[in-house]
């Protein structure tokens, strides 16, 4: 995939998003090697931190359980939590590219997945920061 060294910031988190939702349909390792550094370094970083993510994560989902959430979001959350908690990312750019994320792979526009993950990810801010 040389294409993906032209990529946009944007453009290599949703190569994350995909791969990560395809590992977790899948639990095979995805094939890294012709990615950019970036979508390489955040997919092994989620993949070697999930049970740390999900314990954030499950901790944080108010009356939902992880594995009812869509595989789609899921990816989302767990790149999201992987990049608060693991990077310097700041806490408002995480949230937003989630959000956006969201918007154009599993919102049915209706907001309701935007405003539920948007929640979440509040309150793992808040978690975070203690």
């Amino acid at each position: 995939m040389d294409e993906n060294k032209d990529l946009t910031r944007k453009e290599q988190r949703e190569e994350i998003i995909k791969l990560l939702y395809a590992f977790d349909i899948t639990t095979e390792n995805p094939e890294l090697e012709e990615v950019v550094e970036y979508v390489r370094e955040s997919v092994l970083g989620v993949i070697e931190h999930k049970d740390k993510i999900d314990e954030i994560l499950v901790v944080n989902l108010q009356k939902w359980k992880l594995n009812r959430l869509s595989f789609v979001d899921r990816a989302i959350m767990r790149f999201a939590v992987y990049e608060l908690y693991y990077t310097s990312t700041p806490f408002e750019i995480v949230i937003n590219e989630a959000l956006n994320l969201t918007r154009k792979y599993s919102d049915e526009g209706d907001n309701k997945t935007v405003g539920f993950i948007n929640k979440v990810l509040d309150n793992i801010k808040i978690y975070l920061k203690k």
